[in-house]
């Protein structure tokens, strides 16, 4: 399988951009978290076509993404900027919260995310990371997209241990106050189902697919 560096494969992909099982996995692991956004400011890092930020009640939602064309395909009230989150053009502790959501496993090195999420998070603020779960490239999950054309690609992707995480954050000032995994079960067997992918689930139930770390910024 062709494997694509992220910003050619989300620019392929963001027309027809659908909820995976890892996606849908992993918004229902966050709700679970129940974070604290309350009338805050909100920053989503890597926001896709911004659905996180659909009926999410703080007082300011914004949207970046490496990825114009993923932004053009957005239906939200957010604002939204295309921007790299290595370097987010905001001022410093400008944002309540800050989230980056399954896309840190696209770039290989984690200093530099952990660093500018820290320095536009308020202190005492809110940093969530999601992302693919070592676990679940263990068992043989790769990041992928199907095409216009039915044609199936994988996305360039990198493992960060949960210790390489922790270390990450410890170096940008982050305090860990929460941590989820989220695994197979029952509610995303649909999705194996869709794929004709049965065996597959039984044989995975149980694994961890996402891992969901919240942050207090110092």
């Amino acid at each position: 399988m062709t494997i694509l560096d992220p910003a050619t494969a989300y620019r392929a992909w963001a027309p027809r951009y659908e909820e995976t099982a890892v996606s849908w996995l992993e918004a229902d692991t966050v709700a679970s978290l129940d974070l604290p956004l309350g009338q805050g400011r909100l920053l989503d890092a890597g926001c896709g076509r911004a659905r996180r930020l659909d009926g999410v009640d703080a007082s300011l939602c914004v949207g970046v993404d490496l990825v114009p064309r993923m932004l053009q395909c957005a239906a939200t009230n957010a604002f939204l900027a295309a921007a790299d989150v290595r370097a987010l053009p905001f001022r410093d502790r400008i944002f309540d919260a800050a989230w980056c959501r399954l896309v840190i496993g696209h770039i290989a090195g984690l200093a530099e995310v952990y660093a500018e999420l820290a320095r536009i998070c308020r202190r005492g603020g809110t940093v969530l990371i999601t992302d693919f779960h070592p676990d679940a490239v263990a068992a043989g999950h790769r990041r992928t997209f199907t095409d216009d054309a039915s044609h199936t690609w994988e996305i360039e992707h990198h493992v960060h241990t949960v210790d390489a995480h922790l270390a990450a954050a410890a170096r940008a000032g982050l305090t860990l106050v929460a941590r989820r995994d989220g695994e197979v079960s029952p509610a995303i067997r649909p999705f194996y189902e869709r794929a004709g992918r049965l065996e597959r689930y039984d044989a995975q139930l149980g694994l961890r697919l996402v891992l969901a770390l919240v942050f207090r910024a110092a």
